[in-house]
């Protein structure tokens, strides 16, 4: 990543008009090295010494072997047919059950050792039960003796269509920058699945898995996608600036919240089965969920600045930090707005449980559940908020720098009307 390559990244495209781009300055590139191969070297050693032991990710939650966890199968099948029946009668005051829930289906195993077998099974009832028709593609619970559950739909033909389309959408918009794209997706999705996730349940700090995986996550993905230059090298660095404050943020609002990330079953099962530190895991799920958004604006960013400098080469730090501080402003009011409707859209059925119960707003907003959102939503933002100027400043200093030690002339030169004496001297038609 010398000052060659980037010399030759600021020329690629010979259509453009005025003058060209100055290439960054070596003391610039020195410098981000300085800084980001040790933060590489430290994210590499800190994978390897947390990175789970293979019997430790495996093992069950209580210690056993996990026998029992094997005794139930998942297998597939088809159903063949279905014969429905007059819903039982039940109390007032109950749910009444769907129609379309009560009777008997016969099942085809599709897989495991039964395969071709009809097998006949009771519809599954209850509040929110899925609906099943002739032809529908099923899983099916199959017990240690033999007995069958009808479970749920086998939806994997759809989603791997879904995934087909999305993929061939990315590629067909982003060309090869889709690709890398792609293959950056699949890296985050590795590292949550064999070191975020495995590292937690084998009982490391939360936080620190937090920010290693983050930390990974970003190096990787960002270089991937964007290509190693100066100009990633700048988003690298304001997002790791601004994913340390969101944390440090984190910490201190969770202590004066007094929240210890206890909210729901699932928090409640995982600190008492497991003995996992669940404030840590708030912790760490704010981290994770931040960078998914600060990676976006902090690019952004380190991009403008460069087009700016592309397309006005004397622009000086000052005036390159303000006009990208423009377009920051603008796309952070826009990513503040999609942040709290994205928590909104996940929180929607618990406030409509709030709005039923009739409670004040007060009570609501203080409860354990809400006000962790809250604190999530407000830290998040000030994360953000603090990845404008952060990253804006560090690329309009390497882009300012570069300008001048290739002596671009200043900023008015080239709008500065010329005088010769008299009335301002008109540009020279050509003759025929």
């Amino acid at each position: 990543m010398g000052a060659d390559h980037f010399h030759a990244h600021g020329h690629g495209h010979g259509h453009s008009h005025g003058p060209p781009a100055a290439p960054p300055s070596r003391r610039a590139v020195v410098a981000s090295l300085a800084v980001l191969v040790p933060l590489a070297l430290a994210t590499l050693a800190c994978l390897v010494w947390l990175w789970p032991a293979a019997q430790a990710a495996q093992a069950a939650p209580d210690g056993r072997d996990g026998q029992e966890g094997r005794a139930v199968e998942r297998v597939e099948g088809t159903v063949t047919s279905v014969t429905l029946r007059r819903c039982p009668a039940v109390q007032e005051g109950m749910p009444v059950p769907d129609p379309a829930t009560c009777g008997n289906a016969i099942v085809r195993v599709g897989s495991g050792p039964d395969v071709g077998r009809d097998v006949p099974l009771r519809l599954p009832g209850g509040p929110g039960a899925q609906r099943f028709t002739a032809g529908d593609d099923v899983l099916l619970l199959r017990a240690g003796d033999g007995a069958y559950q009808l479970s749920d739909h086998d939806r994997s033909t759809t989603l791997w269509l879904l995934g087909g389309a999305f993929a061939l959408a990315v590629i067909a918009f982003g060309r090869w920058r889709g690709v890398t794209a792609l293959v950056g997706l699949a890296v985050t999705f590795g590292l949550l699945l064999t070191f975020v996730i495995p590292a937690v349940l084998a009982g490391e700090p939360p936080m620190l898995v937090a920010v290693v995986g983050s930390a990974a996550i970003m190096l990787t993905v960002l270089y991937l996608t964007h290509g190693f230059s100066l100009t990633t090298s700048m988003a690298v660095l304001g997002t790791l600036a601004s994913l340390l404050l969101t944390g440090l943020l984190s910490y201190g609002a969770l202590g004066l919240a007094r929240l210890n990330g206890v909210t729901d079953d699932s928090a409640l099962t995982l600190g008492m089965s497991l003995s996992i530190d669940t404030e840590g895991l708030l912790l760490a799920s704010i981290i994770i969920g931040a960078l998914g958004v600060l990676d976006d604006v902090t690019v952004t960013q380190a991009v403008t600045v460069g087009e700016l400098a592309a397309a006005n080469p004397s622009y000086g730090f000052a005036r390159l930090y303000r006009a990208a501080g423009r377009v920051g402003r603008a796309h952070i009011a826009s990513v503040i707005n999609t942040i709290i409707l994205a928590y909104a859209g996940a929180s929607l059925p618990l406030l409509l449980l709030f709005s039923i119960g009739a409670q004040p707003l007060g009570d609501v907003l203080t409860t354990p559940v809400v006000a962790q959102e809250i604190v999530r939503s407000v830290v998040g933002t000030l994360g953000l908020i603090a990845a404008v100027p952060i990253t804006t400043a560090l690329s309009a200093l390497v882009a300012a720098r570069g300008a001048r030690r290739e002596g671009a002339p200043p900023a008015d030169q080239f709008t500065r009307p010329v005088r010769t004496g008299g009335p301002l001297t008109r540009p020279a038609r050509h003759r025929r």
